[in-house]
């Protein structure tokens, strides 16, 4: 076998098992942005160029996600926009999403992208990708209490934002509006 084929194997080997977690990451983190998949094919060139520098097989999953937020920061400087501005066309459902869940998983997405771009990476990785908030720490290069902050407030804003959207749909329909 050539050292590209063990390393495109060795490559497939780390992936393969991470590959459902890594894309529940991507769909989250740039919802309304851009496609997840883009990031996803950017993030995975990078990873195999730079397979040789991961020091870990364990740390995979989080050489990749950060690979991936390295890239969206790039992506945001050269867009020179501002953090997920509410564009027309949000609160178009995928037609694909035929079941309840995916409804709900959609407008969670549309809710955590209001949220300011730290505190939505930190609730992704945390609740989403469930990375403990160890390793949260090394992928945002911050310390243990900033990680702990940005899941409060995050949380936070994303009950209130949640709570908003519910209370004026309800009010909507008691006026007949809707």
């Amino acid at each position: 076998m050539r050292k590209g084929n063990k390393q495109q194997q060795k490559f497939l080997t780390l992936y393969e098992p991470v590959h459902d977690r890594f894309e529940r990451f991507c769909r989250a983190r740039v919802f309304g942005n851009m496609e997840y998949q883009d990031l996803m094919n950017d993030t995975l060139l990078v990873a195999f160029e730079k397979l040789a520098t991961l020091k870990s097989e364990k740390a995979f999953l989080s050489f990749i996600i950060g690979i991936s937020v390295r890239i969206l920061a790039n992506h945001h400087k050269k867009k020179k926009e501002e953090a997920y501005p509410q564009q027309q066309g949000f609160d178009v459902l995928d037609v694909n999403s035929a079941t309840e869940r995916d409804a709900e998983i959609y407008l969670l997405h549309k809710a955590l992208a209001m949220l300011p771009e730290q505190q939505r990476e930190c609730i992704i990785l945390f609740e989403i990708s469930g990375f403990p908030i160890k390793e949260i720490m090394i992928i945002q290069n911050i310390s243990e209490s900033a990680v702990k902050q940005r899941l409060k407030r995050g949380r936070e804003k994303l009950t209130e934002i949640l709570t908003f959207d519910s209370t004026n749909k309800e009010m909507e329909v008691q006026n007949g509006t809707k």
